[in-house]
């Protein structure tokens, strides 16, 4: 009997090894989940349209130019100005008193300037009371 002990206890061994085929199966299934998903998700930029000439270009108009380091020009009857944001639209209402109603603002920006910036300017002009806001867009295609 001495030696069945010994052979079952060979037999009786402890699995000190980790089985990695189910940790490799999950990890190919993520994998091409990932890889399926990303060119469905979008970067957070916006892509302007390009448009054509206007049938009818104004006869005057006010630029609101935004630069690349966030200063503000204001363009109108061939004067051009730097005006802080918050002075914006009071600037801009002073200038529309002595204008047709219906004249519009031209907000322009480069295109690496942030969208908040051009944001920022449109809501100064609309709490202002400027009754025509536009934005610039590039010609062509």
């Amino acid at each position: 009997m001495p030696a069945m002990a010994s052979r079952s206890g060979s037999r009786r061994r402890s699995m000190n090894e980790i089985n990695m085929v189910p940790f490799i199966d999950v990890m190919l299934v993520l994998l091409i989940i990932f890889m399926v998903t990303a060119p469905m998700l979008t970067p957070s930029s916006v892509n302007v349209p390009s448009v054509g000439k206007g049938a009818k270009v104004p006869k005057t108009r006010a630029d609101v130019v935004i630069e690349k380091d966030g200063s503000i020009r204001f363009k109108a009857d061939g004067n051009e100005r730097t005006v802080p944001l918050q002075s914006l639209g009071a600037t801009t209402r002073n200038w529309l008193k002595d204008q047709p109603e219906d004249t519009p603002v031209l907000i322009s920006a480069d295109k690496s300037v942030s969208y908040d910036s051009v944001m920022q300017a449109m809501a100064a002009l609309q709490r202002a009371g400027v009754p025509r806001v536009a934005l610039a867009v590039k010609q062509g295609g």
